[in-house]
Order: C-alpha cells, then structure tokens, then sequence
C-alpha cells in the first residue's frame, strides 16, 4: 500500500499503533515517515499524531487511509479531484453511492447501515457512508475537522459531525473496499465495535444540542412528575389514602427532570462560551492580533 500510495502523494505517514510486528520497520525501509505508538491507543489517537505531523510539512490536502488493506491507494485521485476543483473541503471515499464497490459480509453490511441511519438522523447529514476511514481533508477542513475527541472507531462520525456543524462542504465519491482475503486486524466483536461508535454519536451530538437532547427529555420529566404529584394530592384529598408508589414515581420523575435541565442549560452556556472563545481566537488570528 505504501509503494502505490507515493505514486500520488508527496508524503507518506504511518502510525505504527502498538503493532508487535516489524509494520514500522516495514513502512520506514520503504520510504514512509513512522510514528511509533508504544502501545494499542486507538484508531482516533492515531488520527490525531498523523494530523499533527501532516500540518507540520505544510500540506494544502491531506488523504487518510486505513492501512489494513481495505483501500485501494488507486483510489487517491478520485477523492483528490474534487478539492482540486474547489467543490469540497471533506470528500469521503463511499461504499454506498453509484459506482462503489465492496464485498462486505451481510452482516457488516446490515450494522453499517444502522449507524449510518443513526449517524445521518442525529446530526441532520446526508453522507451516506460516515464510517469510511478514506478521506481527504483541504487544510481547512483538517483544522476544523481535527478537535476530535474520539480514541476509538468513533472518530469518523465525530469528524462528519464537526464538518456539517462548522459548514464544511461534504463530498462522497465511490470507491473500492474489499474485505474477502484479508487477515482480521481487530480483536473487537462487531457489536462492541458497534456500541462504540454509536457512544460517540451521542455523546458528541448530546453535548453540541443540549437544548434538544437533555432539555426536552427534561421539561417532559418535569410535566410528568407534576401530573403525577397533582394526581397524588387530590387521591389525598377524595380518599385520605396516601399512594407511596405514585410518590415514589413523581419524586424520581422530578429529580431526573431537574438534573437534565440544568445540565442542559450547563452545556448550553458553555457550549456558547466555547463558540464565543473559537470565533474570537480565529478573528485575532486573521486580524494579526
């Protein structure tokens, strides 16, 4: 992958991440700058220091590819070409547009689908395959795009999140994947895989919607613990019976209601606070201050 990689690139940066064989070595004889990971950190820790090393040569565009195989390097110019046409910032390498193709097991198939359904309802997208690991990124999207918080599988999703909430333009091109022949590179279940990209979905988008996603659960607890403590006091008053069920319920209903909203008005401030020191930090910068 490495030789047919600097046929289209200038550069070639590998993140040897706690391998226990001779990859870095491999990749470094071969030409490619190696950033060693003593230990396993996760596919987002990788991300991060091949970002960091990239802006450090300067580039105006930046492609990531999974190195177990699955991509096809050929496939570099296709995502490349739109952002030398100027008509994205992002173009993610898709197995799900016209022309793609892959020989993904049914089963790989059927939980993509459900995460990229997931991904697309929560963050109002229209990628369509958000966890593609093939992309290229113009050195504003990198920037924009490489604040991300995720150590694990999560990180792609958090990366279309980011881009669609600072506007960034998204472009999908098809490519080739291909899993059939490939040694298995991951010791994690398809479920736990699953479960871990769908935590990074929520927390991500809990945490930039707060209003939304913990303020109207919460205004909803709160109705339903009033309902249910006005419910309680006139069965009080018709027949002295006190119920301890219904009390139980309303109390526990008005607890939650009030931890929600006020996280959610919490996140909120903050969230608007951190925009606030973003757009700030950026004007100083373009003014020179």
């Amino acid at each position: 992958m490495i030789v047919e990689a600097q046929r289209y690139v200038d550069k070639v940066i590998v993140c040897d991440d706690g391998s226990t064989d001779l990859t870095g070595e491999i990749a470094r004889r071969l030409g490619a700058e190696v950033i060693r990971h003593e230990r396993n950190m996760g596919k987002g820790a990788a991300l991060r220091d091949l970002f960091a090393a990239a802006k450090r040569y300067n580039a105006n565009m930046i492609v990531t590819l999974d190195g177990d195989g699955q991509h096809d390097p050929n496939d570099i110019p296709r995502l490349l070409e739109p952002l030398k046409r100027g008509e994205g910032d992002l173009v993610i390498g898709s197995r799900y547009v016209k022309g793609a193709k892959t020989d993904a097991p049914i089963y790989r198939r059927f939980g993509l689908k459900v995460i990229n359904f997931f991904n697309r309802s929560m963050t109002n997208s229209a990628v369509k395959d958000t966890q593609s690991g093939f992309r290229a990124f113009t050195i504003k999207a990198l920037n924009e795009c490489g604040d991300f918080e995720s150590k694990s599988f999560g990180v792609e999703s958090e990366q279309v999140i980011l881009a669609v909430k600072r506007g960034l333009r998204i472009k999908e091109v098809p490519i080739v994947v291909r899993y059939r022949g490939l040694p298995k590179t991951s010791k994690k279940s398809p479920l736990l895989h699953g479960s871990e990209i769908i935590s990074a979905i929520l927390k991500v988008t809990v945490e930039e919607r707060p209003l939304r996603y913990l303020g109207i659960p919460g205004t909803i607890f709160m109705l339903l613990a009033i309902t249910l403590g006005t419910y309680l006091l006139l069965l009080f008053n018709a027949t002295r019976y006190f119920s301890l069920p219904i009390a139980i319920v309303s109390l526990g209903s008005c607890l939650i209601g009030i931890t929600l909203i006020v996280a959610a008005l919490t996140l909120h401030g903050l969230n608007r606070l951190v925009e606030k020191v973003r757009k700030d930090t950026k004007f100083g910068k373009e003014s020179g201050i």
